[in-house]
């Protein structure tokens, strides 16, 4: 039973919030980075094809993310 030890927990929970973390980071980052207000866009203007764009960009940067962690 070693997935039940405090530290393999800790752990998770760690590598959890950091890829959390990043993932927000990257977003603000990108965010910055564009002429307009990603977030205002996908919401208020119900930009589909813009929330396709940021659903991907987040896949990939959780891929990037997972294999950092997994090394």
């Amino acid at each position: 039973m070693d997935m039940l030890k405090p530290d393999v927990i800790l752990g998770s929970v760690l590598y959890a919030v950091i890829g959390v973390a990043v993932l927000w980071i990257s977003f603000i980052v990108i965010d910055k980075l564009t002429p307009y207000k990603l977030w205002e866009e996908i919401v208020e203007h119900k930009n589909l094809a813009l929330a396709i764009v940021v659903g991907s960009m987040f896949i990939a940067i959780g891929q990037i993310v997972a294999a950092a962690i997994h090394g």
